[in-house]
């Protein structure tokens, strides 16, 4: 096999996890079922992902670039003040837990990952140095990297309760941006308005 088949047949597994993550979610990533949808034996994915986790790994890298990208371009058009530009990074966020919960749940189960491995790491960091840095920015006096965490868990826990329903029953809510509103608000305080 050349060495431009085994590339491809490599993306070509890849490109199927990320189909099937998104049709069906994490549950669904087998070796066997991605190895069927791209028409190989179910041994093939071996020969290019010597375990399950390294597959998955490759897939949820793809998920942190689209994610990445995503927000570069939003956080580039959305002015010059940080918390402007903090705000449209957490809308992203969640946008893209919202439209794609399947990457979403894969990409942050990191009992299924390994993020040392394949690049991962330097795909899913980028994203939280700049969040980092405009929390940094907005409150200058707090400690950006643990404000910065605080404020990623809260989108995370809006995302996932969102997704799920409970927010929406629990609050009445017809739309999450009050409740992205008031994290923002609760972790880097009220904007003025």
């Amino acid at each position: 096999m050349s060495d431009t088949d085994t590339t491809g047949l490599r993306a070509r597994l890849i490109d199927v996890g990320v189909e099937l993550v998104t049709a069906e979610g994490a549950q669904a990533l087998t070796l066997r079922e991605i190895a069927r949808r791209a028409g190989v034996s179910h041994g093939a994915p071996r020969r290019y992902f010597p375990t399950h986790v390294e597959l998955l790994s490759a897939i949820a890298r793809r998920g942190f670039a689209d994610l990445q990208d995503r927000a570069a371009k939003t956080v580039a058009d959305a002015g010059t003040g940080p918390r402007v530009r903090l705000t449209a990074l957490a809308e992203v966020y969640l946008g893209f837990a919202l439209s794609q919960p399947g990457m979403y749940e894969l990409m942050f189960r990191h009992d299924l990952l390994e993020s040392n491995r394949l690049g991962l790491r330097e795909t899913s960091l980028p994203m939280f140095a700049t969040l980092v840095d405009l929390v940094g920015r907005v409150r200058p006096e707090a400690d950006a990297r643990i404000l910065a965490g605080a404020l990623w868990a809260n989108l995370h826990g809006i995302a996932q309760l969102w997704g799920w329903g409970s927010l929406k029953l629990a609050t009445g809510a017809d739309d999450h941006t009050p409740l992205l509103i008031a994290a923002l608000d609760a972790h880097l305080g009220p904007e003025e308005r």
